[in-house]
């Protein structure tokens, strides 16, 4: 078993929203505009091929595959995977930690694994 999911929900972005509204006092139609400009800013910055730092949380970084041949599984045929752009999410050491119930209050907060 090379995972397991161990949460039995997903939050959704109307979570999110839901969880701005609660916390911080914002109307529901602000709460969902503000997050809404989060994730278009994240989505603008990674489009244009930029790395996103979260600082506490990790990095969303755009990686170039180049194209490659693979084969088909069902037919075992060789077919041509073009080069395209990947997004991955590499987390910090602070939520690694967290996740796995360690101290993290040596851990700083400021951290960059550049690839």
């Amino acid at each position: 078993m090379a995972s397991e999911n161990i949460g039995k929900s997903t939050m959704t972005k109307a979570d999110i929203i839901d969880r701005v509204y609660e916390r911080i006092g914002f109307s529901k139609k602000e709460a969902s505009e503000y997050v809404e400009l989060v994730f278009s800013s994240v989505k603008d910055v990674l489009q244009k091929g930029e790395k996103v730092k979260i600082s506490g949380f990790g990095n969303f970084v755009i990686r170039k595959k180049n194209e490659r041949v693979g084969r088909n599984p069902q037919t075992g045929e060789q077919i041509k995977i073009t080069a395209r752009r990947v997004l991955t999410f590499r987390p910090s050491q602070v939520l690694k930690a967290m996740l796995n119930g360690e101290d993290y209050s040596h851990l700083k907060d400021e951290e960059d694994h550049d690839e």
